[in-house]
């Protein structure tokens, strides 16, 4: 379906300005792990744990997250929290691009979340090492077919409580999973610079 050298052409081609980082809680990075090869290539994703102070509690996520005093820019807090939630080792040689920085403002967070995401493409090898290593973060570690997350038969639904009542959002079903809210249109993202719309967002 899509090729790692046409996905990172196609990363590295746009222009790209990248938010100044401070080293807090006010910027996060995530990564966008692509694993296989160019005819089987998956997305890794995970669920976070059920936490009453996580504004993400229980969401289907990218590994990532928060700056520390000790990162020196957002790609280093994207490795750094993967390998500490997945056990996932990445660096600079898998790096296929950065994605378009998001500012994140809600309701129930205190102040803005810069959020700087990253994609990167493992082999079948360094990919089996990926599984959860912190449960206090993590609740599982899936794969899914990059293919699948561009099928108009993943398109669903999933009731959330905003504003005092469920509404309904946009999401991408897959087994037990829903793919949807930040993820997902971190995903559109990866979608609009590859060229390739995202079907759950038509």
């Amino acid at each position: 379906m899509f090729s790692i050298d046409e996905i990172r052409i196609a990363i590295q081609s746009r222009a790209h300005r990248p938010a100044a980082f401070q080293p807090d809680p006010s910027h996060a990075g995530v990564a966008m792990i692509l694993g296989g090869d160019d005819n089987n290539l998956d997305a890794c994703f995970i669920r976070r744990t059920e936490r009453e102070e996580d504004p993400w509690s229980g969401q289907v996520a990218f590994p990532g997250g928060r700056a520390s005093p000790q990162d020196r820019d957002a790609q280093g807090v994207a490795e750094r929290e993967t390998l500490e939630e997945i056990g996932l080792q990445l660096n600079s040689d898998q790096l296929l691009g950065p994605l378009p920085t998001r500012s994140i403002q809600r309701n129930y967070m205190r102040g803005s979340l810069t959020l700087s995401p990253f994609v990167y493409h493992v082999d079948v090898d360094r990919r089996a090492s990926a599984t959860v290593r912190q449960t206090e973060e993590v609740a599982s570690v899936f794969w899914v077919p990059l293919r699948h997350l561009f099928d108009e038969a993943g398109i669903t639904q999933i009731e959330y409580p905003y504003e005092g009542k469920l509404t309904a959002f946009p999401g991408i079903g897959f087994q037990q999973y829903v793919i949807w809210g930040l993820t997902l249109r971190v995903l559109a993202s990866f979608a609009e610079v590859i060229g390739h719309p995202l079907p759950a967002l038509e």
